[in-house]
């Protein structure tokens, strides 16, 4: 049986007469990456906030760790909070604070730390993700795109976490800093034995990372497996997501790499 991070369970998400979400179960395998890929309001980002804590399903339960988001303990809430990093969309770094200070604020909310220790900490995770330690007293409004997204995960990883979630991460970067970050990502990942799991719409990033992508269309998970048996499936959402140049290109690049697809699709309907 696999061994879940996290396990959503008959998920139903219902917005006055609107189904975004319909009896959905997922499991999040330890140590994978899983991509949620979705159309226009098909709830990959509500599904993402959901395994956050920060919404409550209509029905279901999303469990992390083994343990109930939904009817656990608010004390073991927060307890579980401290076992995951999270990079938002566009880094969202606190406007008013220095680079310093945005990866140390989740280090001083555990106050159990000194300030020589919260430093040296800091200065580690900023070097981790390729942020000089001279850059440490800069604004956000002074950096790039690019370092707003190194500093946004320095932070998520501030905690060394067990899983960490991350929503559109090359979202905004040209090619360049989208490829550089990827590689960030993956090293990461690889040196910290990390589950991830990513919201993202973009072709190239889906294929470098991914593990198993779950399909987000017609209120549930139509499919999902590796990228190369989802490219195979016949949904037309999916086909249309890589009949484009874009999705040619990507899967080609796979090809390039001489990697294969398992001899026996995984890519599946729900519920079978």
């Amino acid at each position: 049986m696999a061994d879940c991070v996290i396990e959503l369970r008959n998920l139903w998400t219902i917005f006055g007469t609107q189904v975004v979400h319909r009896d959905i179960s997922l499991c999040v395998e330890r140590g994978e990456i899983l991509s949620l890929v979705g159309g226009s309001g098909s709830g990959k980002s509500t599904m993402l906030r959901q395994m956050l804590a920060l919404e409550r399903p209509s029905r279901g339960d999303v469990l992390v760790f083994g343990h109930s988001l939904i009817n656990g303990d608010p004390l073991e809430l927060r307890r579980l909070r401290n076992r995951w990093g999270v990079l938002f969309q566009e880094g969202a770094l606190y406007s008013a604070l220095s680079v310093f200070e945005n990866v140390a604020t989740p280090l001083r909310e555990l106050k159990a730390l000194d300030e020589g220790l919260i430093h040296d900490l800091v200065i580690l995770k900023l070097e981790m993700v390729g942020i000089e330690a001279k850059h440490a007293e800069k604004m956000p409004s002074a950096l790039s795109g690019g370092m707003i997204k190194r500093i946004g995960l320095a932070r998520a990883l501030a905690l060394e976490p067990e899983l960490l979630f991350l929503d559109e991460p090359t979202a905004g970067l040209d090619p360049d800093r989208s490829e550089s970050f990827v590689t960030l990502i993956a090293e990461i990942r690889r040196e910290l034995g990390l589950t991830v799991v990513m919201v993202t719409h973009d072709l190239d990033t889906l294929v470098s990372l991914s593990d198993r992508v779950a399909v987000l269309a017609d209120q549930q998970i139509v499919a999902i497996g590796s990228v190369q048996d989802i490219a195979k499936a016949t949904h037309q959402f999916i086909a249309n997501f890589f009949q484009g140049e874009r999705g040619k290109r990507a899967l080609e690049a796979i090809k390039g790499m001489g990697i294969e697809a398992p001899a026996s699709p995984i890519a599946a309907q729900q519920g079978t």
